[in-house]
């Protein structure tokens, strides 16, 4: 019988990967904390007319990449492409855009798209959204929170931004048209990818990569032409901001988002250090979104930025955490023995908490265990066998360094443990009887 594998595209989190998954998501999310954002625990999957509505039918992500399905109602049901759609619609549901809000998500998304680095039909995000502020120092702040969090991953100087303003809702539309005018007459010079893209989201030819099209565009109208001046002045206020506060950035006239609910100020965040999937973290500015989906006007901002793409960043740069050792490690010899084992282990645990301690399973000798416990990293094991067990006894072995192994009553094993894992400078010794001397 053959097994049964995951989907393409859908893959396994295994150790010690998970532990870096862990590092990343908890750095993330405690600086969010740390900035008033709270989070948002958002379904899996959406009635399919809300990304419809939100990201734009005729997009690539609507129309061929979505996986949509009728539940047994009827009703077309998708899994999430993207995180803003659901935060905006969950605002809406539960009212949460009556008042100013900061809020974040984080889990799967899914993407019907060819697997390769970086890029899995499902994929990981977590985002930031901003309600009910329009002015610019909520774009702002969203950009320094991250200028932040890139210094404490260790990666601030891989990565940079890029910043632009597509200008409100009509002005974006205005340029739209003369872009499509422009394109539309020299339509065969266009490569296949941009043809089918001027028939349905043209503003995104301004990022192709074919050398050929970027030619093309030398002459192209020029976004910054059509701005209307709320969003000239928005978007001088949000590089003030940045200036003050030290941020570099450069503005790219050809920065657009692929998403059709942007407007004024969109921004990414790009590295070149994954060659290809350069682009870690973006977002942007999106008034008229909740109006939109169905609720009051309320403007919107955020960001998004792709876990595995991250993961891969912090793996370029050498910045991911080593998987943690264990303080301690338990062993225990016989029946007896494992019941003094848990018994004192749990005691240890209980006094203090702030210990990792590995407790050997299974059994084995004495001489296989203490392998293993020398294996795990940890700097102490705790022996139990018979005479340990018959005379309520632990033997304590230091397992680095020159310590001396010593046998004390489960009495003195937790200030025991407590000395012999402090910094150097507050280590006591401790003599056999478990008293201490300088």
């Amino acid at each position: 019988m053959n097994t049964i594998q995951s989907v393409r595209g859908m893959n396994d989190v295994l150790p010690p990967d998970s532990h870096h998954w862990n590092y990343l998501e908890s750095a993330v999310t405690a600086l969010l904390e740390d900035y008033g954002y709270r989070e948002l625990r958002l379904p899996l999957v959406e009635p399919t007319g809300l990304f419809a509505r939100s990201i734009g039918e005729v997009t690539d992500i609507v129309e061929k990449e979505m996986y949509t399905f009728s539940d047994r109602n009827g009703d077309s049901l998708s899994l999430r492409p993207e995180g803003t759609a659901g935060a905006v619609r969950a605002a809406i549901q539960h009212k949460l855009t009556s008042l100013p809000g900061r809020y974040y998500y984080r889990g799967p998304m899914f993407r019907y798209e060819r697997p390769q680095k970086g890029r899995q039909r499902q994929f990981h995000q977590i985002g930031a959204e901003v309600f009910g502020h329009a002015t610019p120092d909520a774009d702002a702040e969203l950009i320094v929170l991250l200028a932040r969090l890139w210094s404490q991953l260790g990666v601030r100087e891989r990565v940079s931004l890029e910043i632009n303003s597509l200008g409100s809702s009509e002005a974006r539309a205005a340029y739209r048209e003369a872009l499509v005018s422009y394109l539309g007459e020299r339509r065969e010079q266009l490569d296949e990818d941009s043809q089918r893209r001027l028939e349905s989201n043209p503003l995104r030819i301004l990022d192709s990569k074919n050398p050929a099209t970027q030619a093309l565009l030398a002459d192209a109208p020029s976004l910054d032409a059509y701005l209307d001046d709320e969003s000239r002045q928005d978007f001088a206020s949000v590089k003030a901001i940045l200036d003050a506060t030290g941020i570099r950035y450069t503005v790219n006239p050809r920065l657009v988002r692929g998403l059709d609910y942007y407007n004024k100020t969109v921004f990414e965040w790009v590295t070149d250090a994954l060659g290809a999937q350069g682009t870690g973290c973006a977002g942007g500015r999106y008034d008229g979104l909740v109006e939109q989906l169905g609720g009051r006007a309320t403007p919107g901002v955020g960001w998004a930025m792709g876990v595995e793409r991250l993961l891969l960043l912090l793996e370029a740069c050498e910045q991911l955490p080593e998987l943690a050792s264990p303080d301690v490690f338990a062993i225990a010899v016989g029946d007896a023995a494992m019941l003094c084992a848990f018994a004192g282990v749990e005691s240890l645990r209980e006094q203090h908490p702030e210990l990792a301690i590995s407790q050997q399973l299974g059994g084995g000798s004495i001489k296989s265990q203490l392998k293993k416990a020398d294996k795990s990293g940890a700097r102490v094991a705790l022996i139990w066998g018979e005479d340990e067990a018959a005379r309520n006894m632990v033997t304590v072995k230091p397992l680095r360094g020159d310590g001396e192994q010593l046998r004390v009553p489960m009495a003195h094993l937790a200030p025991l443990v407590s000395d012999l894992l402090a910094p150097e400078d507050d280590f006591l010794s401790v003599g056999p009887s478990g008293s201490t001397h300088s």
